[in-house]
């Protein structure tokens, strides 16, 4: 059986400020965007052959994005955050 990647991880919701730009009122602000917290277990879960212990090697700690709108603080109406900033690799 494959090695589910989900498993090898402890996940925590955490809170972080981000400043973003309303694209229709041009209103700047600082929101607290919702993320998921990765963090790579010490030990591989459960046996698991040679590629399954290579996969385990490469996983890195990370954040990833949950919310994917915020609502702007002045017009208040709804805008999508930028997907480019959906993925944050933490150093080890």
């Amino acid at each position: 059986m494959a090695l589910n990647e989900r498993d090898c991880f402890t996940e925590s919701i955490e809170m972080k400020a981000m400043s973003l730009r309303c694209p229709q009122c041009g209103h700047r602000d600082d929101y607290q965007i919702k993320w998921l917290l990765r963090e790579k277990k010490e030990r591989m879960p459960g046996g698991g052959d040679q590629r399954d212990r290579a996969l385990f090697e490469k996983l890195r700690d990370h954040l990833y994005r949950v919310d994917d709108t915020v609502n702007c603080n002045k017009c208040r109406r709804r805008f999508e955050i930028p997907s480019h900033q959906s993925m944050i690799f933490l150093d080890d």
